[in-house]
């Protein structure tokens, strides 16, 4: 007969509280809980870039500290249509507590726990329904990231700045008593006046101090190794990268390890590529979104034939559609995104379209198409003003695909080159019943629906 841990730890437990006081007997049950919180969230995650990620908030999510629970209520079915890992907002108290989506940080080891900025609760819920939103992630083999936001801070109290000959709201006294930070810690300082940006007029944070430093990434309790010890996230979304070096997320990241994407918002991709090489991390490839926008949105879809992060590094890139601060692809979105889960790069797809905005059933189909199918090298076979057509080339077990977006009003037809000769093929998005088979050459007509797309393979 085997017994459970749970029950030897529950067992050992009861005899010890016979010979300890109540005090030492709660701190046993309290460690004996986070053992088994422990072991709860020790099952193999997907391996991040295997599918794709959830971005699992939008702007002004419902306040009230229900959004921890609404997305613990989802975790299993995104994880069983191919999703490998959620994006959550910033999950600490910021200076408009309960109102906040966490981008103005005050407090990094508040997860809605003190009652201070207003609230006790984050905007999005406890601490403790936080830890159970990450616990239920992990038993579903999904990673979960965590948003970053360590340029700036908001919410200190004011002081006398020896830098600035006036006040200034910088000293900050949380009550979780760590990361305590004063004029010393922000710029203008006694190491140098600024760093490469900052944001919205907040407390600039400096990082060539090494007192920031400390409590970022290198102490035994910094936010770095809090977050990925304690609270057990498995990868970092830094927010407006911009505002400081890249050695600063590379050093926060190489602390921890684990998957990690800047925000570098810029449409320039030798400076999208400059910023990966420099932190040895991936950013968001918002070079292949304003291309997106311009092929979808301006109906010219010659513009996907530009330069792209994922045409440089697609090991760096992660492609999107929409995110919680720009939503600017409305018309043609679906076709947009059966180009980024057809190509190559890491696609993230936002909350709201999955959820509400679009059609369900082909978000997950073409989850499925990119899991499945989308691997290998890109070939491009034809693009117009109406038509784009690409090739993946396959590998790893995989077959490859020839994706089809068709932006005009009526059906469309082309002859292309596959790489299969003499075998049966079929669009596996159902908008076509063709079941072609390839003539030796190599060679198919394949055709794709009025403001649609179509995705083929072998049968």
């Amino acid at each position: 007969m085997k017994i459970s841990k749970l029950f030897l730890g529950l067992f050992t437990i009861t005899l010890l509280m016979l010979s300890c006081s109540n005090e030492d007997a709660m701190d046993l049950i309290e460690a004996d809980s986070n053992t088994v919180q422990e072991e709860a969230s020790s099952k193999v995650l997907k391996q991040i870039g295997s599918g794709v990620m959830m971005q699992a908030f939008y702007w002004d999510v419902p306040a009230g500290g229900t959004w921890w629970n609404v997305i613990r209520g989802k975790v299993n079915d995104w994880s069983n249509v191919g999703i490998d890992a959620i994006w959550l907002p910033p999950v600490s108290k910021a200076q408009n507590g309960a109102f906040s989506m966490g981008y103005d940080p005050f407090d990094y080891y508040d997860f809605g726990e003190y009652n201070q900025m207003g609230s006790t609760e984050t905007r999005f819920g406890s601490r403790s329904e936080l830890t159970s939103l990450i616990t239920a992630a992990h038993n579903n083999n999904l990673s979960v990231i965590a948003d970053i936001v360590i340029n700036h801070n908001s919410g200190g109290d004011s002081e006398p700045n020896v830098f600035t000959n006036s006040n200034t709201y910088t000293d900050y006294n949380p009550l979780s008593g760590l990361f305590e930070r004063t004029q010393y810690d922000f710029h203008p300082n006694d190491y140098h006046n600024n760093d490469s940006g900052i944001f919205g007029g907040f407390a600039d944070m400096c990082h060539h101090k090494s007192y920031v430093q400390d409590w970022l990434w290198k102490k035994p309790n910094s936010v770095a190794k809090y977050y990925k010890n304690t609270m057990k996230f498995d990868g970092w979304r830094f927010d407006y990268v911009k505002g400081f070096e890249p050695w600063v997320p590379k050093e926060f990241n190489k602390a921890v390890g684990g998957f990690a994407v800047g925000e570098y918002w810029d449409g320039n991709v030798e400076a999208l590529k400059w910023w990966t090489d420099q932190a040895q991390m991936s950013a968001f490839d918002f070079g292949c979104y304003y291309k997106m926008k311009d092929a979808f949105m301006g109906n010219d879809l010659n513009a996907l034939n530009g330069d792209m992060l994922w045409k440089r590094n697609a090991s760096r890139a992660v492609t999107f559609v929409a995110n919680h601060d720009t939503d600017e692809i409305v018309n043609n979105k679906i076709l947009a995104y059966a180009y980024i889960l057809t190509h190559e790069g890491y696609p993230s797809i936002f909350y709201k379209d999955y959820e509400e905005w679009l059609d369900k059933n082909k978000m997950n189909n073409l989850i499925w198409i990119h899991n499945n199918l989308a691997t290998g090298s890109t070939t491009n076979l034809w693009t117009d003003n109406d038509e784009y057509i690409a090739r993946r080339n396959g590998g790893a077990n995989k077959n490859g695909l020839i994706v089809y977006i068709n932006n005009s009003n009526v059906w469309q037809e082309r002859w292309i080159q596959t790489n299969w000769s003499n075998q049966k093929i079929k669009d596996y998005t159902g908008n076509s019943g063709w079941e072609p088979t390839t003539q030796g050459d190599k060679w198919i007509k394949i055709q794709a629906p009025p403001k649609g797309y179509s995705v083929w393979s072998l049968k």
